[in-house]
């Protein structure tokens, strides 16, 4: 099955280097390119791409608005692609936005041509992009920075089974399927099912809005 992309990037040459590499493999498609978010977010609604690579910074409508629009679009409007954010720096405050507002995770600008394939390939299958250290650190300094939300958010992990709960807890440490169900010892399937009822109980897209939801919970605590 072959996954369509389009790169929004306010830098023509980034834009066509991200094509070429990703035109390049047999189950990828680049199906359109825009120079920022307003453009990024009309091709996408004309398009429909599975995958969106998202420039952060721009002039115009930056990539945090155009995410939005394609995350939240407005009623009428059904399709809602993966958005995976780009971005120069590690630390990025509109990043940590950006994954709240549902986007995927994000890549480094200069990340070597073969993460951002894995990237786009590891969003296109419904995953998140958090295995690097760098975004759990990323989620991390800004929950830091912002008091734990200790209303609605906290409210709602009263919904959740005490299993459920541990699993999200190591979720939100960067844990994967595989080391939750070794940590847990459970099958890796059981695992996905649990990962499964967390996101649909808490009304969250992926395992990035169920990170930051865990910490803006304050279920885990930075540093721990």
């Amino acid at each position: 099955m072959t996954t369509r992309v389009i790169i929004v990037d306010d830098q023509a040459m980034v834009r066509a280097g991200f094509a070429a590499l990703l035109a390049a493999q047999s189950d990828i498609d680049v199906v359109g390119e825009a120079p920022d978010g307003a453009q990024g977010v009309e091709l996408s609604r004309r398009t429909h791409p599975d995958v969106v690579l998202m420039d952060v910074r721009m002039p115009g409508m930056d990539g945090l608005e155009a995410a939005r629009r394609l995350l939240e679009p407005a009623p009428g409007v059904t399709h809602r692609p993966r958005v995976l954010m780009l971005t120069t720096f590690d630390v990025d405050d509109y990043v940590y936005e950006a994954l709240r507002a549902g986007a995927s995770g994000f890549l480094l600008k200069d990340a070597p041509p073969a993460d951002l394939i894995a990237a786009v390939r590891v969003v296109a299958s419904g995953d998140a992009l958090l295995a690097p250290s760098v975004t759990r650190r990323l989620i991390a300094d800004f929950a830091r920075q912002r008091p734990a939300a200790r209303g609605k958010p906290a409210l709602r992990l009263k919904g959740l089974t005490e299993r459920e709960t541990e699993v999200l807890t190591l979720v939100a440490r960067g844990q994967s399927n595989g080391e939750i169900a070794q940590t847990l010892v459970l099958a890796e399937q059981t695992v996905k099912t649990h990962v499964s009822r967390v996101l649909t109980k808490l009304g969250l897209r992926d395992r990035a809005q169920a990170v930051v939801f865990a910490y803006e919970s304050g279920l885990v605590t930075p540093g721990e």
